[in-house]
């Protein structure tokens, strides 16, 4: 079935809405959500940073599921359905169920919330992020600039977090279900025909070619760099709010700026996926992910060395040119090296499933570390880790060209149908 360039428009903006309405449900919730752990519930650096990595393990336990399903159903939105009917509670769940478990008992409380924004938020990000991807291929549109309103309802979230955390934490989390239930109703909007071609591309995918990726040398070198860059980099950015707010006069004010420096942030990240992908066609997929790596590294350095408010926030804008380049670069270079058939295995099992193994074991010894010798002696030696993972990457990451044999299999596929 041929596509028409009104399905084409008419599907980018509403998927383009609902990256909008899902990132701010998801910032309402959790952009705060290292502050809410330490000045509501009163948690230390510790066992905070217990709980990022009990949620990275219940995280990393689905991201291979919703990848295998996903690539199984193909344009079909089960999964975002579910994800968006998940996430009208959450609300009720941090104000009645996650906050009041963690104060009675951390490892309780720790895993059921874990169980929670696992499914919902931090491996249904990937889920979403490689529907939308295979859609936008489909429909020739550009997959940037449909994450980029993604960027904008987070910043848009993000702008009101911090004075709405003063007065009130529990006002951000029922935003986040208002927002939710606006999501529902996109996704049910959302219809998509699939031809015979992609139906009999979809049920193609098995087991056993989840299983070969890990036969493949450049899959584990790719890995290595999500481990060594993106992975620390996101620990990293875990419990910076913390040391953020803690740099200003009162912890109030530092709550409210952060929010509007995050605020501001993620609406130049936006503009940022508007011309990402110009910049990673210009220099190609390995060399945008090395660039973001170095990217990373400066900003981790340099938040150990700045000093101060103004210092520390010019660090922090530095995730609005980072961010952008990696997120697309990471889509080529898969789509460019790897079997497409299995793109949401892929992303999902190469990128997130990596990035969460990586956070459950570093998050515990990075709170360790921000308790034994502060904030910006550790930010230095995690930053030094992740130079050192980016410049690894310059000889095992593949230089541009496609992979034969995983293209002839798509094209014989073709052929069939």
């Amino acid at each position: 079935m041929a596509t028409t360039r009104n399905d084409s428009k008419r599907l980018y903006w509403k998927l383009s809405a609902y990256f909008f309405f899902f990132f701010f449900t998801w910032s309402s919730s959790y952009s705060l959500f290292s502050i809410w752990l330490g000045q509501e519930i009163h948690l230390d650096g510790a066992a905070t940073g217990i709980i990022f990595s009990i949620n990275a393990i219940f995280a990393l336990c689905m991201q291979p599921i919703y990848g295998y399903i996903s690539d199984r159903i193909g344009l079909k939105k089960n999964i975002l359905f579910f994800i968006s009917m998940l996430l009208i509670f959450v609300g009720p769940f941090y104000i009645f169920v996650y906050g009041p478990l963690l104060q009675y008992h951390l490892f309780l409380g720790a895993a059921v919330g874990g169980i929670y924004l696992g499914i919902s938020f931090l491996a249904g990000i990937g889920a979403i992020e490689s529907y939308i991807e295979k859609v936008s291929r489909k429909y020739e549109f550009e997959y940037g600039k449909s994450r980029m309103w993604g960027s904008l309802g987070w910043a848009s979230a993000t702008f009101f977090a911090g004075q709405q955390f003063n007065v009130n934490p529990d006002i951000n989390f029922w935003v986040a279900s208002a927002s939710a239930i606006i999501l529902v109703a996109i996704i049910l909007s959302v219809k998509i025909e699939m031809t015979d071609y992609e139906m009999d591309k979809a049920d193609s995918v098995a087991l056993k070619d989840v299983g070969g990726l890990f036969l493949l040398k450049d899959f584990w070198f790719l890995m290595m760099y999500v481990m060594g860059v993106t992975c620390v980099y996101a620990v990293y950015d875990q419990q910076f709010p913390l040391y953020y707010a803690s740099l200003f006069p009162t912890v109030a004010m530092g709550n409210q700026v952060f929010g509007y420096l995050n605020s501001f942030q993620v609406l130049l990240e936006a503009g940022m996926l508007f011309a990402a992908p110009f910049i990673v066609n210009k220099i190609g997929a390995k060399n945008s992910l090395i660039l973001a790596g170095a990217l990373m590294s400066f900003r981790i350095i340099g938040s150990g060395l700045v000093d101060g408010p103004i210092g520390i926030s010019s660090m922090k804008l530095i995730h609005a040119l980072e961010l952008p380049i990696m997120l697309i670069a990471i889509f080529k270079y898969l789509a460019a090296n790897f079997d497409t058939r299995l793109s949401s295995i892929l992303y999902l099992v190469g990128f997130h499933f990596t990035s969460q193994v990586g956070a459950s074991i570093l998050s515990p010894i990075a709170g360790q570390l921000y308790d034994s010798i502060g904030f910006r002696q550790a930010y230095i030696i995690m930053g030094i880790v992740a130079l050192c993972f980016t410049f690894l990457s310059i000889f095992t990451l593949l230089n541009p060209k496609k992979n034969t044999n995983f293209n002839n299999n798509e094209k014989n596929l073709s052929q069939v149908v």
